[in-house]
């Protein structure tokens, strides 16, 4: 008798399994890599966000930078100015949540609603997961993938470390992104001899740090910055000093 040949599978028959494997191992490199920044950033400095560098290689017209500036220190060589400054400006109610502000939310939804303009709701957390991890986009995409990350790094690193990543890698100028690098940028000194007034300009241009230019502020800025000044004066400033280990030692 003669032996049955095997018979070959067709390959339009392997081609599902082939595509199942080829975005099994995508999903895995998509989980794997963030994951593994995760655990990583919690000890050392992002060397790099995704967004220096779309600034840096592929600048929007009239936007292009020569140079990328960009330093991380720790929170003890920034002004508590700083600090109260951006929570005053962008988070009140950074050291209650869990990494999203729902009121906030609601408040932004009912008022775009109504409004050509749109108005944000994104929290301190929120930000400094999208600023770490994800690219710059207004995608649903990104939208999705910030919300998990940002109640991660609320569990892994807790609101000390996010304040802290959040400014050494914020943007705060044209290629200038960390608060020392914008202190020497604009005012030509370090972050840890920050007033009050200088830290409350930075913090003023958040929204738009290209459009803004702190080092000589137009009267919408200061009006911007005495607006966060006052912020300020109402937060409590020793509940935050203790819950982010503000070292009491530095900075104004």
């Amino acid at each position: 008798m003669k032996s049955k040949k095997p018979v070959k599978k067709s390959s339009s028959a392997s081609f599902p399994r082939k595509l199942f494997r080829l975005l099994a191992g995508a999903l895995i490199i998509i989980l794997l890599v963030p994951t593994i920044q995760l655990i990583v950033y919690k000890f050392v400095d992002p060397p790099f966000t995704w967004l220096m560098l779309d600034r840096k290689f592929l600048p929007e017209d009239g936007f292009e930078i020569h140079e990328l500036r960009h330093s991380s220190v720790p929170m003890e060589q920034i002004s508590k100015s700083m600090v109260f400054a951006v929570m005053s400006s962008e988070d009140q109610t950074f050291l209650d949540h869990n990494g999203l502000d729902v009121d906030a939310i609601e408040k932004a939804l009912e008022y775009n609603e109504t409004h050509k303009k749109k108005r944000g709701a994104s929290t301190i957390s929120q930000q400094t997961a999208k600023n770490a991890f994800l690219w710059e986009s207004r995608s649903w995409l990104r939208k999705g993938l910030e919300v998990p990350l940002t109640f991660a790094i609320e569990v892994v690193w807790g609101k000390a470390r996010i304040m802290e990543i959040y400014l050494n890698i914020a943007e705060l100028g044209p290629g200038v992104f960390g608060v020392e690098s914008a202190s020497q940028y604009w005012f030509h000194k370090p972050a840890s001899r920050l007033s009050r007034h200088q830290a409350a300009l930075l913090a003023a241009c958040l929204p738009a740090p290209r459009k803004f230019n702190p080092g000589r502020p137009s009267a919408y800025l200061n009006r911007r910055a005495a607006w966060i000044e006052r912020q300020i004066g109402f937060m409590d400033q020793g509940r935050t000093v203790d819950e982010l280990e503000i070292p009491t030692k530095h900075g104004k």
